[in-house]
């Protein structure tokens, strides 16, 4: 007997059919024998429409009472899961974040978990129920509902998983697992069986979008095995766990690197979009001054990704360089422009929007010399300048023009060997 968390996104729980389907996912894991518990998403499109009714309520609001209106999305989806799930014979309660209790900090819309009390449902599951829990929100110290910002039900369903000790922890989504890059661009991407916990975290950092980073940092640092998988998938035909309880597929297993025995070099190629790049020349190299620079993009909540800085030969000025999304570039500008006039010394700014970051990533890159010098090699031969390029242990970036970032993915998914082989 397994224990196992299942969290069923937005598009899984869209309409009342597809609960019934998710559902039967739930009941073929119950029939088995395993204890679960169910965090849910809001129905499709329901977060927005709720957002959308609280700002024309007031466009300056209440932050606590806006989170107890968007949170009353997922206590539908999970009153709905239960009642589903008793029609088909299978005891089930819903729960609310509050109920859990789910604790978290007070920072209403972007709360974070601090503690899960795993009592509750552990005398429910052991009684042979599932707990149907609501994803996305918890409760603050204060005693008032909190939701979690972006990618809230992913985070709580590994959080959940972490609590109550969980064999693994399966997000269902709409997509059947980890592609080794975007299948609308590249028509030979390959469905990954096995990918860690590092690599997964970097791509779902650079524009992977199965899994919310801060999901898989929770899954990392507690060592929750997550599979990604598809709710469409028949639930009646397809097993969960093979004999040893090992994960058989379909989907993609999410674990340590000790987990998985034979590392590819590069496990996947990335492709980010919409990247401005801004340069400052000859900025006076003081003391401080990186955080002169960037300490005010920060206090205006400008991200800033690719940074690199050249000094100059006789050590008095540097150029540095750096990118953030295009939607941010007037902005950094203005605030750039501000701090020149007070803190910041710089001879001239520019920048450009319409750059793309292509990644290459992959844990085998720790024992294999020259993986960026091939990537830059594979680029050149297509005629595709790079401007930028930063590195890790498991990855390479770089930053291109946004136009060849398409023919820059299927190039370097073709020179990886990443491509599905010709039957």
């Amino acid at each position: 007997m397994a224990t196992i968390v299942m969290k069923f996104g937005g598009t899984s729980v869209a309409d009342i059919e597809r609960i019934r389907h998710a559902a039967r996912h739930v009941k073929r894991e119950v029939d088995a024998g395993h204890k679960v518990c169910v965090v849910v998403s809001a129905m499709s499109g329901k977060t927005n429409e709720l957002v959308a009714l609280a700002r024309e309520a007031a466009p300056v609001h209440d932050a606590r009472e806006y989170d107890a209106i968007v949170a009353s999305g997922e206590q539908v989806s999970a009153g709905l899961m239960s009642v589903v799930l008793q029609e088909m014979g299978v005891p089930a309660r819903s729960f609310a974040g509050w109920q859990v209790p789910i604790e978290t900090s007070d920072a209403h819309g972007s709360a974070r978990i601090t503690n899960i009390d795993p009592d509750l449902l552990f005398d429910r599951m052991n009684a042979g129920l599932v707990c149907v829990v609501t994803g996305f929100q918890g409760v603050s110290p204060h005693g008032r509902i909190t939701t979690l910002g972006r990618g809230g039900s992913d985070t709580s369903a590994v959080a959940v998983a972490a609590a109550v000790d969980a064999d693994r922890c399966d997000i269902y989504t709409d997509v059947d697992g980890v592609y080794t890059t975007d299948p609308r661009i590249v028509s030979k991407a390959q469905r990954i069986e096995r990918i860690s916990f590092e690599e997964m975290l970097e791509m779902a950092s650079l524009g992977a979008k199965v899994l919310q980073t801060r999901s898989v940092e929770l899954a990392m640092a507690k060592k929750v095995r997550l599979v990604v998988r598809s709710s469409f998938d028949d639930p009646d035909q397809v097993p969960a766990l093979g004999e040893n309880g090992d994960w058989q597929g379909p989907g993609t297993l999410v674990c340590d690197e000790d987990e998985i025995m034979e590392k590819q070099i590069v496990s996947g190629v990335t492709c980010a979009k919409s990247e401005a790049k801004i340069t400052l020349r000859g900025v006076k190299d003081n003391p401080g001054v990186a955080a002169a620079v960037f300490g005010p993009l920060a206090d205006a909540q400008i991200v800033v990704d690719m940074i690199v800085q050249n000094i100059s030969d006789d050590g008095k000025s540097t150029d540095i360089t750096f990118t953030i999304p295009d939607a941010e570039f007037d902005k950094a500008l203005t605030v750039l422009k501000e701090a020149g006039e007070t803190s910041l010394e710089f001879d001239s700014i520019s920048g450009s929007k319409g750059g793309a970051k292509i990644s290459v990533i992959g844990v085998g890159m720790r024992s294999h010399a020259g993986v960026a010098a091939s990537m830059f090699r594979a680029l050149s031969d297509k005629g595709i300048n790079i401007q930028l390029i930063t590195t890790s242990e498991i990855k390479t970036s770089v930053l291109i023009e946004e136009e060849y970032a398409e023919l820059a993915v299927r190039a370097l998914h073709t020179y990886y060997g990443l491509d599905i082989a010709e039957a």
